[in-house]
């Protein structure tokens, strides 16, 4: 049975993780993978852990101020994250209501749940009415923007990683034809049953995603993925019109009513919020009924773990992104199964930290 907690402090930890692979895309190389790791202390001795990816190392300076501040106003007071993740807005609108704020809001929802969950001695999943299983998922831990000569043997080995079914590609070349060798290599490679989704990383204007897209509409892809920048509906109705290839958008909606209104504009034929952006476990609550609603599968961006949980009680849902850049700082790393992140019986999210190597990253 679960019990009431009370706040009564966070703490936490900035650590950049060496990649296995480096990322390479239109956004930027990325040689290490900053994280925030936050530590909800309440006062019946249970401990909510999350953690945020705000892809800049500097970015926790502003970040963490926020989230401490957020943090002390709710001191003394019960764990409710369903009304505090938008009492938590309010107190900082007006700076806004997206960006900072709602990263802050998020990693303290993230944290207030898996809290609630280790009370009731319950997995997340359960917790929130579901069941804990194997979630289907994609490998993106690599095939970035580069050179076609290699990605066929990344591409192997991405697939032995987790016997997965599915890869994550970025696209985006100066040349139609670098585009079009990268997907035959990587097919060779694999062979034609590997499921592609095809990431631009909001790459190209309106008239050149038009033309590599309707270059590529052919190739058999799961999707395509932002090609332009990331909050101009209008330019996604427009490429939906003309694609027969599924849009895929939803890791730059903050809150809610971003989703809502690139559902309502027909940006999208597929959503995947982001857990940092999207509003936690509350704003992922929220937002998915409306997904839910208009018939729109649901897949996850990043944060593999509590994105599993999620998805095991969400009507409609797709694909889980899965990426290992948190693994390094986790203690018992998810399994892997057959192209499926299994979901584990532990209480909460089921995360914890190796404190030597959050010791040995930390910045």
């Amino acid at each position: 049975m679960s019990h009431a907690l009370t706040l009564k402090a966070i703490s936490t930890k900035v650590v950049s993780v060496p990649l296995r692979r480096p990322v390479k895309s239109k956004i930027g190389v990325f040689e290490k993978w900053p994280l925030i790791l936050i530590d909800l202390h309440t006062e019946e001795g249970v401990t909510g852990h999350s953690y945020l990816e705000p892809y800049l190392e500097k970015s926790a300076r502003y970040i963490v101020p926020a989230l401490q501040d957020l943090a002390e106003a709710r001191k003394g007071q019960s764990l409710a994250p369903m009304q505090d993740w938008q009492a938590d807005r309010k107190r900082l609108n007006l700076v806004g209501l997206s960006g900072v704020t709602m990263i802050a809001a998020s990693g303290l929802d993230m944290a207030a749940w898996d809290a609630l969950a280790k009370s009731a001695g319950q997995p997340l999943a359960r917790y929130l009415g579901g069941r804990t299983g194997a979630v289907p998922a994609y490998n993106s831990n690599g095939l970035w923007l580069q050179s076609p000569s290699g990605l066929g043997d990344e591409a192997k080995e991405l697939v032995a990683e987790g016997d997965f079914s599915a890869l994550k590609l970025r696209l985006g070349n100066d040349r139609v034809a670098d585009d079009l060798e990268a997907i035959a290599r990587i097919r060779e490679a694999v062979g034609e049953s590997i499921e592609l989704m095809v990431d631009f990383n909001q790459g190209r204007t309106l008239g050149g995603a038009i033309e590599r897209c309707q270059a590529l509409d052919d190739q058999g892809l799961s999707w395509f993925e932002e090609p332009v920048v990331y909050d101009d509906y209008r330019s996604y109705a427009e490429l939906r019109r003309r694609m027969k290839t599924p849009l895929q958008i939803g890791e730059n909606f903050y809150g809610p009513r971003d989703m809502h209104r690139a559902i309502a504009e027909g940006a999208c034929d597929f959503v995947m919020p982001d857990m940092m952006r999207i509003g936690g476990v509350t704003g992922w609550l929220r937002s998915a009924p409306i997904a839910a609603a208009a018939g729109v599968q649901i897949s996850t961006h990043l944060y593999p773990e509590i994105s599993a949980h999620l998805l095991c009680v969400t009507e409609g849902a797709h694909w889980l992104e899965w990426q290992d850049w948190a693994d390094p700082i986790l203690e018992q790393p998810f399994e892997l199964k057959a192209g499926q992140l299994v979901v584990p019986d532990r209480p909460g999210i089921g995360i914890s930290w190796n404190r030597q190597a959050v010791d040995r990253y930390s910045i």
